[in-house]
C-alpha cells in the first residue's frame, strides 16, 4: 500500500475508536493504551510509512479485542493476528 492509502485506512479506524468511546463510554476505559502511546495520528503526514502501519495494526487489534469476550471468539483470533502481524514490522 502507498504511504496515502495508510493514512487513509488509519483516519477510518480511528473514527471506528471515537464511535466506539461515544457509545460504549465507560466500557472502553483504558483500551486504546497502546494505540496512544505511540503518538501517531492519522494527520501526522510527516511519519514514517511504518509509523502509520504500526498505528493501523495495533488500533485494528485494540477494536477487535474490545470486540472479543470469549479467548477463542472469531474477534479475538483477528486480534492475535494483528499481533503476529506488528512483530514483523
Amino acid at each position: 500500500m502507498q504511504k496515502e492509502e495508510l493514512i487513509q485506512m488509519h483516519t477510518l479506524l480511528v473514527q471506528i475508536k471515537n464511535e466506539l468511546e461515544k457509545q460504549l463510554g465507560d466500557r472502553v476505559n483504558g483500551s486504546f493504551k497502546e494505540y496512544e502511546k505511540l503518538g501517531v495520528l492519522p494527520h501526522h503526514v510527516h511519519k514514517s510509512k511504518n509509523a502509520h502501519k504500526r498505528a493501523i495494526f495495533t488500533l485494528g487489534k485494540e477494536i477487535a479485542e474490545l470486540y472479543s469476550h470469549a479467548r477463542f471468539s472469531e474477534m479475538s483470533r483477528v486480534a492475535q493476528r494483528m499481533e503476529r502481524v506488528l512483530t514483523k514490522i
